[in-house]
């Protein structure tokens, strides 16, 4: 389930867009002051990025220059109401992969969404295979031994983001950050409960499970 930070001072819009975003099945952060959205960036990652071009503190643009300075990947969007090339100039050579020039259509925000993150998606496995679990992503499908589970969108968004990261301890706050909204409640009892779901519907529990509880760390899901 992909993860987007949205940079947006106008709170109309910002709520707006957020709610658009959150019905597509997206998992939004939304932040309205450029200064903070680097900060953001320091200590979270993110699928895509959108960012308005004028922010307070700290543009989007220097926003984007930043990002991509420090290694920074993940696509970026622009939304501006400037219209000269050499605006777009500036956008794209700052590490832009995109704009949207208001007003916009919110069917091509969008498709241009869709878009970039495909873009992303060709470099990963869409089907991952773990044991006997395999998941196709692209089609929202779960298989054990070739029988499909029915998970929620948060399980599933668990499950998927420990099978790209096969034999590696996270922590519970860094699964938080990666597959909740930042801006959310949830705690580590959501996660808990989340996990014990998930490793039920798999068949497992305690020991036995693929997904490893590491006492006192985190969890990590066993691999090859």
């Amino acid at each position: 389930m992909p993860k987007i930070l949205l940079v947006e001072d106008n709170e109309e819009n910002a709520i707006f867009l957020k709610e658009l975003l959150l019905g597509e099945r997206y998992l939004v952060d939304h932040i309205d002051d450029g200064q903070e959205a680097l900060l953001q960036l320091q200590c979270a990652e993110y699928d895509l990025l959108i960012l308005d071009w004028q922010l307070p503190k700290v543009s989007g643009i220097e926003i984007c220059r930043q990002y991509r300075a420090k290694g920074g990947k993940a696509p970026v969007i622009m939304l501006t109401g400037k219209l000269t090339d050499v605006d777009k100039e500036t956008g794209l050579d700052a590490g832009a992969d995109d704009y949207l020039t208001k007003p916009y259509s919110l069917k091509e925000l969008l498709a241009r969404l869709r878009a970039l993150l495909r873009r992303v998606s060709l470099q990963q496995d869409a089907k991952l295979v773990v044991a006997d679990v395999e998941m196709d992503t692209a089609n929202f499908l779960v298989t054990k031994g070739g029988v499909e589970i029915p998970l929620l969108p948060k399980e599933f968004a668990l499950l998927e983001f420990f099978m790209r990261n096969t034999n590696k301890v996270f922590s519970s706050d860094a699964l938080l950050q990666r597959v909740w909204d930042t801006d959310s409640e949830a705690s580590s009892n959501a996660l808990r409960s989340a996990m014990r779901r998930l490793r039920q519907k798999l068949g497992e529990d305690g020991d036995n499970s693929i997904i490893e509880n590491i006492h006192g760390v985190g969890y990590r899901m066993r691999g090859k």
